[in-house]
């Protein structure tokens, strides 16, 4: 097994930080500081900061309805952090982020080994949006959303278009948008753009999870059969 993914499979982070904190020297194996890249047996003594690490067996993979003020972070000294408000009996993280300002699914888990495939844009995973602006939607509107908006993108320091995309109209100032790529705020920006305001937004779908019947506030562990095809979604990519 890959080191990144021995860490991962630990529970205390993604194989993305793992990495990180290889490449840090902060990772010993055997009693020696360990290269990105090295392979690992279950016979080999992992330390992670001075601390020695085993992948867990007990696998968490649970589906979240995020009420509203509630942020994505591990970070245990930010007031209304996602982990201290599920309050799970394992070490568990979100993949990846649902604004504070906004509401609905987000998954959690403690396999580090799924989380990047499920994230990396290339891969073109859906999620569904239900969104209401401040003021009624006109054609133009949905025509250039789907079509790709000129927005900022402050991870890469530019301005990019984004991905054309699925919106469909539910009623005078809400709307349904389906996206395969995940920039920061990206609805909110494109709406901005466009001149109109989010009020609220909500995540219903994310690939093959639904949010359909998880209470707001409240978590469910995946079934089987999600759990199946979430990781046939994301088999042979890792």
């Amino acid at each position: 097994m890959r080191l990144n993914n021995y860490i991962s499979s630990s529970g205390i982070c993604s194989r993305r930080e793992a990495d990180k904190w290889i490449k840090e020297k902060k990772v010993k194996v055997n009693g020696k500081l360990a290269d990105v890249g090295t392979k690992v047996s279950e016979d080999d003594v992992v330390e992670v900061m001075g601390k020695t690490v085993k992948p867990k067996q007990n696998k968490v993979y649970i589906a979240f309805n995020k009420p509203v003020g509630i942020t994505c972070t591990t970070e245990s000294h930010i007031k209304g952090n996602i982990v201290d408000f599920i309050n799970h009996k394992e070490r568990i993280f979100p993949i990846g982020r649902l604004d504070k300002d906004s509401q609905g699914l987000i998954l959690l888990t403690n396999d580090g080994s799924i989380v990047n495939e499920i994230l990396r844009e290339e891969n073109n995973h859906e999620k569904d949006y239900i969104v209401t602006v401040d003021k009624p939607i006109i054609k133009s509107f949905l025509v250039s959303m789907s079509k790709g908006v000129k927005i900022f993108n402050p991870v890469q320091k530019k301005y990019v278009i984004t991905k054309s995309c699925k919106v469909e109209k539910i009623n005078d100032k809400t709307f349904k948008i389906t996206l395969s790529q995940g920039l920061n705020r990206q609805i909110r920006r494109m709406c901005e753009v466009l001149g109109y305001k989010v009020i609220r937004l909500k995540r219903v779908r994310i690939m093959n999870i639904k949010l359909n019947g998880i209470p707001e506030g409240t978590y469910r562990n995946l079934s089987e059969e999600e759990l199946k095809i979430l990781k046939e979604h994301t088999k042979n990519k890792s």
